[in-house]
């Protein structure tokens, strides 16, 4: 038995070990036409698919290319036969503010699909060309950059198509995002019944269904209906956003300035209305009808019921159906249509039940001011979130309105003015007077107290992770104490080892006040010259573990030390586009591509030492170009890192 667990131990060291040094091909693609007849004239396209691999995402085309991550990119080699229609375009995919890169990147999830729209010149039809893009993935922290090449051809009447990679059919699209955002929707169905315009209603439902003069078999059926109507109107509602505007709409919605600031126009006039400044009700003609068909038999009845209801309710229930529309229009049908299922779900089902079991409302708090702080609280809470639509107008225009500290001040603001509010200090038009404190009161006071105080060292340079999908990037921040203290410390004094200006760093740097070299020969040269150990950083652009290793972890004081100190640092970005001259053109032994970049060529150098295509990647050496370490990947244990530093550097010493 014993034996038996020694050989599986070791057969998982050695799979272990193949992983963590293989070639990663996290994306396979595919391509096709979309149809299979054509005559000279027509207009088709060439559809590029792909099937991504769990925990990896690959970034698509439609942002910022100068923002960090690689853009997929094609190069179409040009022939007679056929002329491209503008660009190539993403099919669906997923745009997102990214506080790393302090902007809105778009990325696919288990497939992707591009298209481009050709024009049939002449048969038999061929296009030829490569593209390059750039994965990673959110669980080994891994990011990876790919080229492929592709041939496709059509005769008259058979498609003939080959892609030089594997070629797998597409997935169904994840379902996670679909559960997260009826979740979320739930939440907030849960959260607009305690509303003043919505907990009133519950007893005028119960009334309704006690005076039916019918079996009470038929009074239950009566209420599932009127529950089921409810769900139905607003998935309605859901369903005609999705039909109506699609997914061309939603990246619309996200990177634009008009309907992000008419968002935050439409909240900030919610607030103000949930502070009692005025009412924002549905025109009287709609509710007086609705309610007129009330007392109609059958069906009827419960219908116009919850039509009713949905119509008087909207003032408090609009802002946060609004705000689920926005979240859910991600470029699929089925979000909007999801989202509302899950708020009306939930907003539906205390009025079902109530409505089924009517001696139950005898248990409900009756109501009153409390039912207003609730709507002002959600008020201070629309002002906040409100802001975040004018954030990322200002961060895609660089307008400079809405920096970080003048972002986080508004917050610390609101939310201490809220804290005031609950604690009594502050009283709005139709509060009523508030003898004492409860207890739930006095506890939201504190949360919201001790959420002020977390904010507060963000003005100074505190990176608050846990609202980096919410604020502007640290790039934006003034005044950051952390950027001082490093420039004036002993870690960023610059050294006499440097002498001479490193190649290509008129346009690459190093982090925290670091120096170095971006050619591993220049490198190597001067770990010689100078007799020190070499650290490797393989690293991107594009790469934002990269970049959160760098904050996290080389920060670190006992990191830096050692970097500065102790070693040459060689940074190889692996995506630069940055053309080499071209007597230093050359063919790889790998593949046997030519390469002509400073990204190729130290991709192909990482690929072909160390037969690995993933970054980050940390290898130390002596300066003979030799390892003395294992090589170190993403791990965001800055222990580990110091003491992976440390044993490059006594096995150096060991080896003079």
């Amino acid at each position: 038995m014993k034996s038996r667990i020694f050989i599986v131990a070791i057969l998982m060291v050695i799979f272990s070990g193949l992983t963590f040094g293989q070639v990663v091909q996290p994306a396979k693609w595919k391509v096709e036409f979309s149809k299979k007849e054509v005559a000279v004239g027509d207009q088709l396209d060439l559809v590029f698919k792909a099937v991504i691999d769990k925990t990896w995402h690959l970034y698509s085309n439609d942002f910022d290319p100068e923002l960090g991550p690689q853009v997929i990119t094609f190069d179409f080699e040009k022939n007679g036969s056929y002329e491209r229609i503008g660009d190539v375009k993403p099919i669906n995919s997923h745009k997102h503010y990214d506080d790393v890169w302090g902007g809105d990147v778009s990325y696919f999830e288990n497939t992707a699909e591009m298209r481009q729209s050709i024009k049939v010149v002449s048969l038999p039809l061929k296009v030829e060309g490569t593209m390059e893009f750039q994965s990673c993935s959110d669980e080994t922290g891994q990011c990876v950059m790919g080229d492929h090449e592709f041939t496709i051809k059509l005769g008259e009447t058979k498609e003939e198509a080959t892609l030089m990679s594997s070629e797998t059919s597409k997935e169904d699209k994840t379902k996670s995002t679909l559960l997260s955002i009826f979740i979320l929707a739930f939440l907030g169905g849960l959260a607009a019944i305690f509303t003043p315009c919505v907990f009133p209603m519950i007893p005028m439902t119960v009334s309704f269904f006690m005076h039916s003069d019918e079996n009470k078999a038929k009074a239950k059926f009566k209420a599932f209906f009127y529950g089921f109507s409810i769900i139905a109107i607003y998935t309605f509602i859901g369903t005609i956003v999705a039909v109506t505007l699609g997914a061309n709409f939603a990246n619309f919605l996200s990177t634009h300035w008009i309907p992000n600031v008419l968002f935050f126009v439409i909240f900030m006039v919610f607030a103000a209305s949930f502070f009692g400044m005025f009412e924002i009700t549905m025109p009287s003609w709609i509710v007086n009808k609705s309610v007129a068909n009330e007392d109609k038999g059958g069906l009827a009845g419960p219908f116009f019921m919850a039509f009713t209801l949905v119509l008087v309710s909207f003032s408090c229930t609009g802002p946060i159906v609004g705000a689920i529309l926005v979240k859910s229009a991600g470029g699929e049908v089925l979000m909007p249509i999801v989202g509302m299922l899950g708020f009306s779900s939930a907003f539906a089902l205390p009025f079902t039940l109530f409505a089924i079991f009517p001696s139950w409302l005898n248990n409900l708090p009756k109501s009153g001011g409390w039912l207003n702080s609730v709507k002002v609280v959600l008020g201070f809470i629309e002002v906040a979130l409100g802001l975040k639509f004018l954030s990322i107008a200002d961060q895609t225009y660089h307008w400079g309105i809405l920096d970080r500290e003048i972002y986080l001040a508004i917050w610390i603001v609101v939310f201490t003015l809220m804290g005031f509010y609950l604690l009594g200090k502050l009283k709005f038009s139709h509060d009523s007077d508030l003898k004492y404190i409860s207890v739930p009161r006095l506890m939201l006071a504190i949360v919201t107290f001790g959420f002020v105080v977390y904010m507060i060292p963000g003005m100074f340079g505190a990176p608050l992770k846990a609202l980096a999908g919410y604020m502007p990037p640290k790039a934006t921040l003034d005044f950051d104490i952390n950027t001082i203290v490093r420039e004036n410390s002993s870690t960023s004094v610059k050294s006499d080892r440097y002498k001479n200006t490193a190649k290509y760093s008129d346009f690459l740097h190093l982090p925290h006040g670091l120096q170095g070299y971006f050619d591993y020969e220049e490198g190597l040269a001067a770990a010689k010259e100078q007799g020190k150990p070499v650290f490797i950083d393989f690293t991107g652009h594009g790469c934002v573990n990269c970049r959160e290793m760098e904050s996290n972890v080389w920060s670190d004081p006992q990191v830096l030390k050692r970097l500065n100190e102790e070693y040459i640092v060689i940074a190889l970005y692996v995506d630069d586009k940055k053309q080499l001259p071209k007597e230093e053109w050359y063919v790889s032994e790998y593949d046997g591509k030519q390469k002509k970049t400073i990204g190729k060529k130290n991709s192909d150098f990482q690929i072909t030492k160390y037969n690995v295509n993933a970054q980050p990647y940390y290898c130390l050496l002596d300066n003979e170009g030799n390892d003395l370490t294992d090589p170190r990947a993403y791990d965001l244990d800055v222990q580990k890192f110091v003491e992976f530093l440390d044993r490059g550097i006594k096995n150096f010493k060991e080896k003079k």
